[in-house]
Parts: C-alpha cells; sequence; structure tokens
C-alpha cells in the first residue's frame, strides 16, 4: 500500500465509510503498514497453482459471447447492440475478447476480485437522449477498494461504491456500482468481496514453495547433502571456517558432482546422506498439489496425475469439471453482465447473453457429424443451421424442418391399428345376415335325406294299395 492509499484509507475512515478488503487480507495490510516484512514467497511460482489458474482462465476465455431474445415463438438472434459488438468482438481498442476473458478471469482467481469499469457517454437529443456503452477496461484487482456507504454521503445509503487508484499517477477515482462489474470467487463471507484460493491456502502454497526451494539447493549442491568433519586435535576457529570454505568450494555445486574432493591428514569427512524416499517427499508434494487443485475444483488428471485415471475416467472428469466448476463461474459471469449492461427496456423485452458453453465440447469430425444428422432427421435443426456449424453456406430450401414420412403425432400413437380393427368388425357385422338367409333357403343335408326316405315310403304304400 502505498502513501496515497494510505491517505485514502484514512479519509475514508473519517467520513464513515466502510472500506471493505478487496484483494489482501486485512492483517496483511496492517503488517505491511506497520512495515513488518512479509514472505517474499509468490504462490505462482508454484507450478500447480499457476497451473490451477490458467486452466481456469483459458477455459473462461474459450467461450464466446452470445446474444438471445426469448420470444413467443421461442429463442432467436436479435440485431447486435454496441454491448454485443463489444463482448462479441473488442471490449476495447487493446484487447481481444479472448484477452480480455482471459485476464478476467486469472485476476479473479489469484486476487479474489476481478473489477471492469463500464466505459458510457451520454448522447443528447432533441428530446432526451439515451447512453451508449463505448468500451470495457480491466481496473487491476490490488487498486481497487470496495466502499460501503453507511452515512449516505454519496446519497445512497449503504451504497456500494468503488474506490480506483491509478497506479502510475496516483489518481483517485470513485465509481457507482453500476458502472463497475464485479466477479468475485466461491469464497465470500459477506457476498460483496470474494476470499482469493492463495488466502484459503497460504500455508499450503507457502509449504509447496519451500519444497520447491530445497529441491533447487539440492540440485545446486549436485544432489549431495551436508556433511560432518571429524577431527582429533584442536584448531582455531577461523582456520575451521576457512577449512569449511574450502571443502565447500570443491564439493558444493553440480560441476563439482563426481570430483575428488581434498581432506587434510587426520580429518574424515562423513557425508549426511538424507534420501528423498525415506522423507515421502515426493508423495508429500503431489498431496499437497492435489490440495491445491481441489481448492479450485481442478480435477487429477487436470494436472497431469493420472495415477488413477483411466481414459473413460478422464473423459468423465472433464466433463465432471464442466458441470461442478464452470457452471458457477459461467453462471456468475452472465448475471453480472445481463445486470449492469443491459437496460431495463431490454430486459423486459427478454434479451440475455449467454457464454457458449458448447464450444467446450466439441469432438471429432465423425461425432460431430453423427450428432448434426440425428438433430437434422428429427426436426430439431434445419439443414441449414447445421451448416453453419461447419462453417458452410446456406443453401436454397434449407431453412425447413425435415422429419421421416412415417411418423405420427404422440397423440395419433396407434390410430391405424385402431383403424384395422374396427373395419375388420364392420365386415364381419354386414357377413353376418347373408349367412343367416342361407340357411334359411337351404335346409339342412339331414332333414332333407329324412324327407326324401318318408315321400318314398309313401308312394310305395300308394301303389300297394292300387
Amino acid at each position: 500500500m502505498n502513501f496515497r492509499q494510505k491517505l485514502g484509507m484514512g479519509i475514508a475512515k473519517m467520513f464513515n465509510l466502510n472500506v471493505l478488503p478487496g484483494t489482501e487480507h486485512d492483517e496483511d495490510k496492517t503488517l505491511e503498514w506497520l512495515g513488518i516484512e512479509r514472505s517474499k514467497n509468490k504462490p505462482t511460482a508454484d507450478i500447480t497453482y499457476f497451473t490451477c489458474l490458467k486452466m481456469m482462465s483459458e477455459t473462461v476465455a474459450k467461450m464466446p459471447w452470445k446474444f438471445y431474445q426469448n420470444t413467443v415463438k421461442g429463442i432467436k438472434e436479435p440485431k447486435d447492440t454496441d454491448v454485443s459488438i463489444l463482448l462479441k468482438h473488442r471490449p476495447n481498442p487493446y484487447m481481444t475478447p479472448t484477452i480480455f476473458w482471459n485476464t478476467v478471469e486469472m485476476n479473479r482467481n489469484h486476487y479474489g476480485n476481478a473489477y471492469v469499469y463500464v466505459q458510457r457517454q451520454f448522447d443528447r437529443k432533441k428530446y432526451g437522449g439515451q447512453y451508449r456503452t463505448l468500451g470495457l477496461w480491466i481496473m487491476p484487482s490490488d487498486c481497487v477498494q470496495v466502499i460501503i456507504d453507511d452515512a449516505g454521503y454519496f446519497g445512497t445509503d449503504n451504497g456500494v461504491w468503488y474506490w480506483y487508484t491509478d497506479r502510475y499517477s496516483g489518481q483517485q477515482y470513485i465509481f457507482k456500482n453500476n458502472e463497475v462489474l464485479h466477479f468475485k470467487t466461491s469464497h465470500t463471507l459477506n457476498g460483496i468481496t470474494g476470499l482469493p484460493v492463495q488466502y484459503v491456502l497460504k500455508e499450503t502454497v507457502d509449504g509447496v514453495l519451500e519444497a520447491q526451494k530445497f529441491l533447487n539447493n539440492l540440485y545446486k549442491n549436485g544432489l549431495t547433502a551436508k556433511a560432518t568433519l571429524e577431527y582429533t586435535g584442536t584448531l582455531e576457529k577461523s582456520k575451521i571456517e576457512k577449512m569449511r570454505e574450502i571443502i565447500e568450494r570443491f564439493g558444493a555445486g553440480s560441476g563439482n558432482s563426481g570430483r575428488v574432493l581434498p581432506i587434510p591428514d587426520g580429518m574424515k569427512l562423513t557425508p549426511l546422506n538424507v534420501k528423498l524416499s525415506d522423507s515421502q517427499f515426493v508423495e508429500l508434494k503431489k498431496y499437497s498439489a492435489l490440495q491445491i487443485a481441489a481448492a479450485f475444483g481442478i480435477k487429477p488428471n487436470q494436472i497431469n496425475d493420472y495415477s488413477k485415471s483411466s481414459y473413460s475416467n478422464s473423459e468423465m472428469q472433464q466433463l465432471s469439471f464442466y458441470v461442478d466448476t464452470m457452471l458457477f463461474v459461467l453462471k456468475q459471469y452472465e448475471e453480472e453482465v445481463d445486470y449492469k449492461l443491459l437496460t431495463e427496456l431490454e430486459i423486459k423485452a427478454g434479451k440475455y447473453f449467454r457464454q457458449n458453453e458448447k464450444a467446450l465440447l466439441r469432438t471429432d469430425s465423425k461425432t460431430q457429424m453423427e450428432i448434426l444428422k440425428e438433430a437434422v432427421n428429427n426436426g430439431l435443426e434445419t439443414v441449414n443451421e447445421a451448416r453453419r456449424k461447419l462453417d458452410l453456406e446456406d443453401m436454397e430450401g434449407g431453412d425447413v424442418l425435415i422429419v421421416n414420412g412415417t411418423y405420427v403425432k404422440l397423440t395419433d400413437v396407434g390410430a391405424a391399428y385402431k383403424k384395422g380393427l374396427q373395419q375388420e368388425d364392420n365386415e364381419q357385422t354386414k357377413e353376418a345376415p347373408e349367412d343367416n338367409t342361407e340357411q334359411a333357403k337351404d335346409p339342412p343335408e339331414e332333414d332333407t335325406g329324412q324327407q326324401d326316405e318318408q315321400n318314398a315310403d309313401n308312394a310305395s304304400e300308394d301303389k300297394g294299395r292300387s
């Protein structure tokens, strides 16, 4: 904290302004203000910490922003506005969207909070006017303080303001809440400012850095540990110090590895062999790396730990990373952008911004073609919509949904079967009277034979009588 920042903090306290800790903890600031030297170890010096920052920031930067509108007929892409053009193409003249969001996410994770100033200009017209967004500018997180106006000096009781100090000129600025996009980590106790992961894992990160420092010194010494020099006689202290310097000059360092070490007569050099395997150095360092990754929400395979992973397991860990870790981050970004970059009329009209997470789930060409084919054949997408995903030009007649001609409505499932049964019943109903008529006209054969026999008997009796 420089002199201007200390002066600003003092003025804020005089006016009863509650200054919340932004990028560092109050204890660390107090120690620095008192002149107590803190540890010079930087967390980014640890490869695991750096890898986690890199993984999170690059994942957010990969996803492009989309502008949508929810209508009665469904979701569509409306005409671009000043804000949507900034998000899609160029947030400011010096940064691409990829670099811009990569930097924002890096600040959010490393400092606990990320701040983006929204530059607006009021275009005055004959009757009224409107604000136009000109650019989005990243404010270094270590130069911003969050202020709660408890007494209402700025016109709003308990309003949130942002105090920014330019690190080059020392000029200080006060920004309103709606002028700053504020993204914070999930480690927050007041809901306004977030705690950095490095603060939560302070002891773990410090331990990892000390372990790396020990390993570096071991390499510098040619992978040799300390030794004891035995001497039965007596020597002056100055001579002992001189002897120690000579031995270190000839025995330490990678350049002296394998060389003969001269020892004076009457002395014996006994090395103190400290094996890394005996102290479980590798296991402890691996465990610390997993702890740091877990705090970020990074999966083991993403820090190159495949000890308990297979190909299929790694694929599931990747999907779990998107759902368990990135979903919270993306949702926070979208909510903050919608609330502070869209007007009330646009929100009422159903307009909103979304990060296209599908960019993270791109698969190989064969699988992608299978997915598009299924979507087109089942009427979920038109042919032209599928062609656009392949960066192909629209074709005439490709804006119509197509499906298999044998498909029927859900309410009509089984209608053909019911119709066939009904036709069968009708045919049987028509055939039944005809069968009864035939039976009435034609008597059974058994009855006809008995009648003929009876007629023959009657005829013979008449003949005998005559």
